[in-house]
């Protein structure tokens, strides 16, 4: 079955911010949309853009990061993949699941993050997700030191 990937950024950025262009670059089949209005507005977009699209890899980036994840919870059957890069879980707006989703979800996420803080979204990730892989690297919020230096060939595959 094809899969579909998105590339979702954050609440600052747009498609054309350092990790949206660097994903039109090396997986140019990655769709890169941008988002704009509040986090409800936002939602709605990707859900159109997702359509009944199924096998979807979602890639997402401090505030799309909680958009992939809420797009999960409501469309789980729709995902196959969630790869958060310092997830704005922390958001006053996100609501804990009842249930766990059983993506497979990779987290990675700055030990010196202060938008996103480790210790406030890590025990919140464990709230929601089943299947979560966990990394926590030697950077900042925007992950600028690690970003290039992960395996995404292999992250994108595994799903």
């Amino acid at each position: 079955m094809k899969k579909t990937q998105f590339f979702l950024h954050g609440l600052e950025s747009s498609s054309k911010g350092t990790k949206g262009r660097w994903f039109a670059t090396h997986f140019p089949e990655m769709i890169i949309p941008d988002f704009s209005g509040d986090l409800s507005s936002r939602l709605q977009s990707l859900k159109t853009l997702c359509g009944d699209v199924q096998n979807i890899t979602l890639v997402g980036s401090s505030f799309g990061g909680l958009m992939a994840t809420i797009f999960a919870m409501e469309h789980e059957e729709q995902c196959s993949q969630l790869i958060l890069l310092a997830p704005a879980l922390n958001f006053p707006e996100f609501i804990i699941p009842a249930v766990k989703i059983a993506i497979p979800t990779k987290l990675i996420i700055g030990e010196h993050d202060t938008i996103t803080p480790p210790d406030r979204v890590l025990p919140l990730a464990r709230k929601v997700f089943l299947d979560l892989d966990v990394s926590v690297c030697d950077d900042d919020h925007m992950l600028h030191k690690v970003f290039y230096e992960l395996h995404w060939q292999e992250m994108l595959e595994e799903a």
